[in-house]
């Protein structure tokens, strides 16, 4: 264990962030990294090594967070390293970007400050590469098996490195024109600097991975025919259709899908562009969604010099205790949080850029058809419908819509070429929902997906970057039973949420 008495003598203290006029002035990621790796040995000391570790439970991937926290208060990152990647690829994307509900299930967070076990999960990772304790690792022999994933963001990679790993030859085909899915082209780099993606990817190909970028599966290349070519296929496309507001002035110029935007500013990032096609710089902004993709925008916008911003969330303002009907340990209760956009906004603005229980009816348009305000309107709790009198007209001369996302897209073929069917909430369906299929859906569909199999948020819909790793870790392995009828591979997720297709 740790220091038995730790967590009574040893208050909780997170790795420090930049300071906020300093990091609105460049892309860098918020947090000063590595450098206070005494400070990290301490917090990590303050795991108590409780006797059912519940935040085991509340990590997809079951992550042996009290083994890692105790090796890295003794400084033995190479120990601790081992034990973070038995569990989670990717440790280095997980701990600068999931939101940690592990901590939220920590049991000293039942009536005190949980364990900063993010910002430990993220010391190590990063130590694990300054030290070059993670290298890659090529299979011993290969078995002749191949198999394509198609998508190539957390879920997919994931896949990718657990079945290459195990000696399949595996090709990611991936439609954009670089690898990382939504780790590229969503997350803006202050939240994580591409460098660790890219990094990632070298390490993939000298282990053996196969990386195909600018293909649409679907319609520049036919499923079918990836299908026949490969012993089995993964799909990990993702749940990129966005959601959409359909009120009156939606057509109007300067109002932008969130994910559009993000694109071009990371594409900024990336050299594509010597400066963003949309640029907040100067413009009233209006970021329509209250979740991460709303936050994200946020720290972009500030980025680019926004004159002022404002974002609406449709749901109430939470307190800041946990609600009665959401007790320890339930996992990332709904209560108030602070993103470090939303302290970035605060700092220069000196409130909260949000509008809580709000909702947009009408935009409004000046004489050239581009935006120019936005008419929002209080909405009641739970019904969240308007309440009348409450009516009021923002300045808009930039819309973000952040609504989420309603599953994988449709339409472009991927779906009928390889017999994938929807479930109820729009994901392409997996064990449980097609066994609910009719006996002629069964019959029609099983030829054509034999052998395919769904992870990450296609199949699961639009979740955390540490599910859809676990996903793929999970789909890797389900996949290895088929080509070989048993499998070596740890499968972290319960079996009813197996990723596979039929």
């Amino acid at each position: 264990m740790t220091d038995p008495h730790g967590f009574l003598k040893t208050p909780r203290r997170p790795s420090p962030a930049r300071p906020v006029e300093e990091r609105l002035s460049d892309w860098n990621e918020v947090h000063t990294g590595q450098a206070l790796l005494p400070l990290v040995s301490e917090q990590a000391g303050r795991c108590m090594d409780c006797g059912i570790p519940f935040c085991h439970d509340a990590c997809p991937l079951g992550n042996l967070i009290p083994e890692w926290n105790a090796y890295a208060r003794r400084g033995d990152w190479r120990a601790a390293a081992e034990r973070l990647h038995a569990t989670n690829n990717f440790p280095e994307f997980t701990g600068r970007l999931c939101p940690a509900p592990c901590e939220d299930a920590c049991v000293l967070a039942i009536n005190a400050d949980p364990v900063t076990i993010k910002n430990v999960e993220q010391a190590i990772a990063d130590q694990a590469w300054e030290q070059g304790y993670a290298p890659p690792q090529p299979p011993q022999r290969l078995s002749g098996k191949t198999v394509a994933v198609i998508g190539s963001g957390p879920a997919g990679l994931a896949v990718a490195q657990q079945l290459t790993r195990i000696g399949h030859t595996v090709a990611v085909y991936e439609r954009a024109d670089r690898i990382g899915g939504l780790l590229r082209y969503g997350i803006p780099e202050f939240k994580m600097e591409k460098r660790h993606l890219n990094r990632r990817i070298e390490q993939m190909r000298a282990e053996g991975t196969k990386f195909r970028t600018g293909v649409k599966v679907g319609s520049d290349l036919d499923a079918t025919e990836l299908r026949r070519r490969y012993d089995a296929v993964v799909v990990a496309v993702g749940a990129t259709e966005r959601r959409e507001l359909p009120v009156p002035g939606r057509e109007l110029c300067g109002i932008h899908q969130a994910m559009d935007y993000l694109t071009l500013a990371n594409r900024v990032t990336e050299g594509d562009y010597a400066s963003p096609p949309v640029t907040a710089e100067g413009k009233h902004v209006v970021i329509v969604g209250g979740g991460d993709t709303g936050s994200d925008c946020l720290g972009t916008v500030l980025r680019q010099g926004a004159a002022s911003v404002v974002q609406l969330d449709i749901n109430p303002e939470p307190g800041d205790a946990r609600p009665e009907a959401e007790p320890w340990p339930t996992t990332h209760p709904k209560v108030y949080r602070i993103s470090h956009a939303h302290e970035e906004a605060r700092g220069r603005e000196g409130t909260d850029p949000r509008l809580f229980s709000s909702a947009t009816f009408r935009f409004e348009g000046n004489r050239a058809g581009h935006v120019r305000a936005v008419h929002l309107t209080e909405v009641a709790p739970g019904a969240r419908t308007p309440r009348p009198g409450t009516e009021r007209m923002i300045p808009a001369e930039l819309v973000l819509l952040a609504l989420g996302f309603t599953g994988p897209e449709r339409g472009n073929g991927l779906m009928e070429q390889l017999g994938l069917t929807l479930d109820g909430r729009g994901n392409f369906a997996r064990n449980a929902a097609f066994a609910a299929a009719s006996a002629e859906a069964k019959q029609t569909e099983r030829a054509k997906a034999e052998g395919v199999f769904v992870a990450g948020d296609s199949g699961r819909g639009q979740s955390l970057v540490v599910w859809a790793i676990a996903e793929g870790r999970a789909a890797a392995a389900a996949t290895d039973v088929y080509l070989t009828g048993s499998t070596v591979l740890p499968a972290p997720i319960g079996p009813t949420d197996r990723p596979r297709a039929v």
